[in-house]
């Protein structure tokens, strides 16, 4: 077979579709996985047994037609019929946000971009050109504010008392979630990364600048810390003890000192899982990890998103044009669901700005 197959040209897309067919099978078995390094401890990772059946099959153009027809998880669902934990999720389309309850009814909130949930998902903040924007999760707009450029804004604070952090060019801003107070921020390099408020604090940022992750009090300028390199994202543990960041040379979890307590190689994407300090990653080579297991792979996947109960983790996978739900504790449930471009409008495929409990 190996002989037969090496005569075969093959597509540079193949081992990409080679995961799609594999992930088909992987989702209806329980894994037996064998160890390797990855996080650091050691952590387990699964060998999808599937490619081999794909290997012995007949050889030729027949093998690459098979790959190239299963790409996703077999068994899908056509729609979004609901969600698998309580909570709402917010998405970012080219048509605009939308917010997604748990029934699976959604609505259409316009025109907007880089929409963001407030603390405890009362509210939502996004851009409309140079307008920011803020509003409730039926889109009745609350108040504007009319600022160049203006760039992915970051709502934080606690139940009675809020701020919104937002770029300008290359500046940061911060302005109360009445909308007043608006003022420079403690930067004027910043690049196009979301900053991250610590959670239930009115004045503990993080972002990036000048090729760093900066941590600041932002009612007096104090920094807090800094550390290298910069961030391509930042998100908080939800008791705001931990700070993740996630660079193009590694991943990186730091405490309130600025020390490194986790660290790894660099990953796609990272998330706390709900209420925890457990990190769920999606690795480069497309394993779905939390703590020393494997939940899901395939290749293509992009994001990683935590139900508010830590018990499902919500996987983007736009080359398969899927949604996938992976439950996090035994048994490892799968439920995916199909033609996602479809139900959120066409073009760019979506992306899941947050999921947040009622």
């Amino acid at each position: 077979m190996k002989l037969r197959l090496d005569d075969v040209a093959i597509p540079d897309d193949a081992e990409e579709r080679a995961h799609g067919v594999a992930m088909a099978a992987f989702a209806e078995r329980k894994p037996t996985p064998p160890q390797r390094r990855y996080w650091r401890p050691a952590v387990v990772v699964v060998a999808v047994a599937a490619l081999a059946g794909v290997l012995a099959s007949p050889p030729g153009r027949s093998v690459i037609q098979s790959i190239r027809e299963a790409v996703g998880v077999k068994h899908s669902a056509t729609a979004l019929f609901g969600l698998p934990a309580p909570g709402r999720l917010l998405v970012n389309s080219s048509r605009g946000p939308w917010v997604v309850q748990q029934d699976g009814s959604k609505r259409l909130l316009g025109p907007y971009h880089e929409a963001s949930w407030s603390p405890f998902g009362r509210y939502i903040v996004a851009t409309r050109g140079n307008e920011l924007v803020t509003m409730e999760p039926n889109g009745k707009v609350h108040w504007t504010l009319a600022r160049p450029d203006l760039r992915l804004p970051a709502w934080g604070g606690e139940h009675d008392n809020t701020r919104i952090a937002y770029l300008s060019r290359s500046i940061l801003r911060v302005v109360a979630g009445d909308s007043t107070g608006d003022a420079a921020g403690c930067a004027d390099t910043v690049p196009a990364v979301a900053p991250a408020w610590q959670p239930n604090s009115l004045s503990v940022l993080a972002f990036a600048t000048n090729g760093q992750v900066a941590v600041y009090d932002v009612t007096n300028c104090r920094q807090l810390f800094r550390r290298s390199p910069t961030p391509t994202k930042l998100t908080w543990s939800s008791d705001g003890k931990l700070l993740l960041s996630l660079s193009a040379s590694g991943l990186r979890v730091y405490d309130l000192t600025g020390r490194v307590v986790a660290q790894d190689a660099p990953a796609r994407d990272a998330t706390f899982l709900g209420r925890t300090h457990n990190v769920a990653v999606l690795a480069t080579s497309g394993d779905v990890l939390v703590g020393q297991r494997v939940l899901f792979r395939a290749a293509g996947l992009r994001q990683i998103v935590s139900s508010p109960d830590g018990r499902w983790l919500l996987l983007t996978w736009p080359a398969a044009d899927q949604w996938v739900f992976v439950r996090v504790q035994a048994p490892h449930t799968i439920r995916a669901v199909s033609g996602i471009n479809r139900q959120f409008g066409s073009g760019s495929f979506p992306v899941v700005a947050g999921w947040v409990g009622e």
